[in-house]
């Protein structure tokens, strides 16, 4: 009885566990704490002059390609917005400083490169014109 009792408390907690990170998979979340702030020299392009979407990303990631297309929308949608991609693998020097995790990680600045929001995991169309809406103080 015993060993039944173990394998459901497990099941239960693993359940609960996969629904969270299912939740916060691609959700633009706020920079707590030492917030960064990124030049076009930390990122080898230039900022936009409105906001940018900085995106890391890696060859193998097929959420990558999506959220590629995503961000490059919303990048033509609204004037002033750049969307730079970051190679993660060629980057490992920035991907260590800013603590990327994974692969897409999407990081919203505002127009003097300050980190004001950032996602990993693909991201929704709606959340990143949300995030845009603080990065730009509409």
């Amino acid at each position: 009885m015993t060993g039944l009792t173990v394998v459901v408390v497990t099941l239960a907690l693993a359940t609960l566990v996969g629904v969270v990170l299912r939740r916060r998979n691609g959700v633009a979340r706020e920079v707590r704490g030492d917030v960064e702030r990124l030049t076009s020299g930390d990122i080898h392009a230039e900022l936009g002059k409105r906001a940018t979407l900085v995106q890391f990303s890696t060859s193998f990631c097929q959420p990558c390609r999506a959220t590629r297309r995503i961000l490059g929308e919303v990048a033509e949608m609204v004037p002033g917005v750049a969307h730079v991609e970051i190679d993660a693998e060629s980057r490992l020097d920035l991907v260590r400083s800013l603590n990327i995790l994974r692969t897409p990680t999407v990081l919203v600045l505002d127009a003097s490169g300050q980190v004001v929001k950032r996602a990993s995991g693909q991201p929704r169309k709606a959340d990143v014109i949300g995030a845009l809406g603080l990065a730009v103080g509409e």
